[in-house]
């Protein structure tokens, strides 16, 4: 009973910590994609990109 409790507890910080992990790298890589639409606005406006 101690064992099966264990493993169920073990597989829900597991699966909590995986989507927790996901969500996180979703969010990073949504700021770099900002970060790099931005830098592509600002070569655009001073002629960097000619």
């Amino acid at each position: 009973m101690k064992k099966n409790l264990l493993r169920l507890a073990a597989l829900a910080f597991a699966t909590g910590t995986f989507l927790s992990s996901c969500n996180t790298t979703a969010g990073v890589g949504r700021d770099i994609q900002k970060l790099g639409g931005k830098m592509e606005d600002s070569a655009e406006r001073t002629g960097g990109t000619e």
